[in-house]
C-alpha cells in the first residue's frame, strides 16, 4: 500500500478536497482530479493505485471511464460513489468490472475499507471455493426471496419490484433483510458483487 496511490475523480471540488484529506488523515497518498478525462490524460505517468470516482460527472461518466479503462487494458481497481437513485447504474459498473460501489453518504471506514479490499489479489485466488459457497447459500433461498433478489440486482426500486410481484413494499423489504441476513451480504454492493460472480 505504501506505493500506491488513491486516485480521487470528481467533478465536485469540496468532496474531492474532503476525500484527499480523509485518505491522508489514513496516511494513503491521493491525487485528485476533476473529470475522467484528466484522470485519462495523465494515465501514462500516474502512479499504480486505486481510482475512487463518481459515478455521475458532466462529459465522461465513471462508467465510460470504466469501459474505456477496460478497454485499453488498465488493471486499476476502480470503487464507484453514486447516488441513492444510482443503484441500477453501479449494478451495471460492477458487470463492467468495477470492484465496489459506495452509495451517498457513505461512512468514511466503508470507503477506506472498500480502498485496501481493492489493494488485495489475493481475493481472486480463492474465488472458486467462494462461489461454491455463495451458490450454495442462493440455492437455499426460497422463490420469493429469489425473485426479489433479481430485482434488487437489476436495480429496481423495492416499489418497482413489489408492484411487479403484487406484494407490498414493507414485504418486500422483509424479504430483502432476509436475503441480506441468509447470504451474509454487509451491504448492497457485496450483495451484487456475490450474485455476480456465481452468475459470471
Amino acid at each position: 500500500m505504501t506505493e500506491s496511490v488513491v486516485h480521487v475523480i470528481d467533478d465536485d471540488e469540496a468532496m474531492r478536497q474532503s476525500l484527499a484529506f480523509l485518505l491522508d488523515t489514513a496516511g494513503l497518498s491521493a491525487q485528485t482530479y476533476e473529470s475522467a478525462q484528466q484522470f485519462l490524460d495523465s494515465l501514462d505517468t500516474a502512479t499504480a493505485g486505486v481510482i475512487v470516482t463518481d459515478i455521475r460527472m458532466p462529459g465522461m461518466s465513471g462508467l465510460e471511464l470504466v469501459r474505456r479503462l477496460k478497454s485499453m487494458g488498465s488493471t486499476y481497481p476502480v470503487i464507484m460513489i453514486t447516488g441513492h437513485g444510482d443503484v441500477p447504474l453501479a449494478v451495471e459498473a460492477m458487470k463492467a468490472g468495477v470492484v465496489d460501489f459506495l452509495e451517498k453518504p457513505f461512512e468514511e471506514d466503508a470507503l477506506l475499507t472498500a480502498i485496501r479490499n481493492a489493494n488485495l489479489p489475493a481475493e481472486t485466488s480463492s474465488q472458486d471455493p467462494e462461489r461454491e459457497r455463495i451458490r450454495t447459500i442462493l440455492e437455499s433461498l426460497s422463490p420469493r426471496e429469489h425473485e426479489v433478489l433479481d430485482g434488487v440486482v437489476e436495480g429496481k426500486l423495492n416499489k418497482v419490484i413489489a408492484h411487479e410481484l403484487g406484494i407490498s413494499p414493507r414485504t418486500v423489504e422483509v424479504y430483502r433483510a432476509n436475503v441480506m441476513s441468509k447470504t451474509g451480504a454487509r451491504g448492497l454492493s457485496e450483495l451484487i458483487r456475490m450474485v455476480l460472480l456465481v452468475r459470471s
